[in-house]
């Protein structure tokens, strides 16, 4: 039978663990760095040496505190309640998806698959969905979060609110379309209900978002 540990429980990181983070934030702040600037990419790949070097660490820190925070708080929220139901859960990069995401991001698309959360233990199929679903609330909250900002309008604050709103708002959708490795499968395998009560608001923010971009 699964258990429950308190909620005071310490959530412990292992070096590699922290190594994978650090990594993918990085990584993955670079991908977006180019997916959203076209014309650093244009240098990048024509005239290296004309780089605005403070233009590219403004759009890179940009990245890493909208969409890297959002993928990353993402996969550590599938860890933290994996740990509450008294799961051993560990984040692990995907080395070969963040080359490719940011390879992708040079090439004009982008493919972010930064790695997962791997947990083991007991579970009941009900702890298994509450465990993918922390996932996409996490990106709503961290949208609902942004939005202030980016009632500021065309300004540094407002670019960081817009980018954070639309970025998270689209991985809380997209995470939860019902099908293969996504959270929104294990979602509806635990209960329809939960997942229409749960997709439903996540999938009018996502296209909320999509023609905000």
């Amino acid at each position: 039978m699964s258990r429950e540990v308190p909620m005071s429980a310490t959530i412990r990181f292992s070096q590699r663990e922290i190594r994978d983070l650090l990594v993918a934030w990085g990584a993955l702040g670079l991908a977006f760095t180019f997916f959203l600037n076209r014309s650093l990419v244009s240098r990048v790949l024509q005239a290296p040496g004309t780089i605005d070097a403070t233009a590219f660490a403004v759009a890179f820190v940009l990245s890493l505190v909208t969409a890297g925070v959002g993928f990353l708080l993402h996969e550590l929220a599938h860890k933290v309640v994996a740990i509450r139901f008294g799961q051993v859960a560990e984040f692990r990069a995907d080395y070969g998806m963040l080359f490719l995401a940011v390879a992708s991001g040079l090439a004009g698309f982008l493919f972010a698959a930064p790695g997962a959360v791997y947990h083991r233990g007991r579970a009941t199929l009900r702890q298994h969905g509450l465990i993918a679903l922390a996932g996409p609330a996490t990106n709503v909250a961290l949208g609902v979060a942004f939005f202030p900002l980016y009632l500021f309008g065309p300004s540094l604050l407002g670019e960081v609110g817009h980018l954070g709103v639309v970025i998270n708002f689209l991985l809380a959708g997209f995470n939860m379309i019902p099908f293969g490795p996504l959270d929104g499968k294990t979602v509806k395998d635990w209960s329809f209900a939960a997942f229409l009560g749960a997709g439903l608001p996540c999938f009018g923010l996502a296209v909320w978002a999509l023609f905000s971009f």
